[in-house]
């Protein structure tokens, strides 16, 4: 390894992981993924380790000598409670003792229903969830870990994600595998309404870009984010690509049933959520576009190349 290459870790290998460190050998870094098997899809030149975040010393042991490490581990929705704060202690160890800065992937449910107004970074913290509070919490506690110099931490916001390699998720597998079947896909909520989605390229763009910069740290940004469709408008651009129009079957109210190929425990704890599906959710993210010249991909762009790579996992 070049001396004087920067060494990044990745934490977590799941769709945003593995798209940050694509990103990131792009860009000429050292990088080092994490998870707790050991075990990823990742290229031959990543240094690849196995360890549990909630081990402060072995947080520590690990992010030594990284210049920027990145949080996008996960946990089921029902092991929040239990997990959240504990991993927030591992990274906030592994940042303060490596000098390392800390970047945090995060979601919106921290504002709560907006009534359709748009989200920026300064929209207060209203949620009506328990896992909004939840991640209120945890927000406040890194920007504050930060303020008092204990660690330089960095939040990036996302909406649903979508893209390759994205399966869970509300426009993942649930919609573009049936679709390339020509069967009914899984839908939520009001179809009409304006929802925002990530494009997960513009995800990783996005914290590697904030990895890099000394200027980023400190408060939460918007990653670049698509939110001038309805998810309905989403299916017709889908359904052109296609040759075919998309049927789309709608969960119209939130259950504790098993949905599509989401199971009941999952669709139980994503009940409180379900606002998001029956509003206007618009996302702002001039802040970034401004500072750091990020924009969302064009959405036909990104849809071009999330139905190539389904195509070949199908085939």
């Amino acid at each position: 390894m070049n001396a004087d290459r920067e060494t990044h870790i990745v934490f977590g290998t799941g769709p945003a992981g593995l798209t940050l460190i694509d990103e990131l050998l792009a860009r000429g870094h050292h990088v080092r993924a994490v998870n707790r098997s050991g075990s990823a899809p990742v290229p031959p030149e990543v240094e690849l380790l196995a360890a549990d975040v909630t081990d402060l010393d072995a947080m520590r042991s690990i992010c030594a000598g990284a210049t920027t490490i990145y949080h996008c581990a996960h946990a089921p929705y029902e092991l929040w409670a239990d997990l959240l704060f504990r991993f927030q202690a591992g990274f906030l160890a592994g940042a303060a003792s490596s000098g390392a800065r800390l970047v945090v992937t995060d979601t919106l449910y921290m504002y709560g229903p907006t009534g359709g107004a748009p989200m920026t970074e300064q929209t207060p913290h209203h949620a009506t969830s328990h896992k909004g509070r939840l991640r209120a919490e945890i927000a406040d506690r890194y920007l504050a870990a930060h303020a008092s110099g204990e660690a330089t931490v960095t939040i990036a916001r996302a909406a649903d994600f979508y893209g390759p390699r994205v399966l869970n998720s509300a426009l993942g597998g649930a919609t573009f595998i049936p679709a390339l079947k020509g069967e009914p896909v899984i839908a939520f909520g009001d179809l009409d309404q304006p929802h925002a989605y990530s494009y997960i390229g513009d995800v990783a763009d996005a914290l590697a870009t904030l990895g890099e910069h000394p200027d980023a740290p400190g408060r939460a940004w918007h990653v670049p984010t698509t939110s001038t469709h309805s998810t309905r408008e989403v299916h017709q651009l889908i359904g052109d690509r296609l040759g075919h129009r998309l049927t789309p079957e709608i969960l119209a109210t939130p259950t504790d049933q098993a949905w599509g190929p989401f199971d009941a425990t999952l669709m139980r704890e994503y009940a409180e959520l379900f606002y998001q599906y029956l509003e206007p959710q618009i996302v702002d993210c001039q802040a970034i576009a401004d500072t750091f010249g990020l924009h969302p991909t064009p959405i036909e762009k990104a849809l071009d190349t999330t139905i190539a790579w389904y195509r070949q996992l199908l085939a």
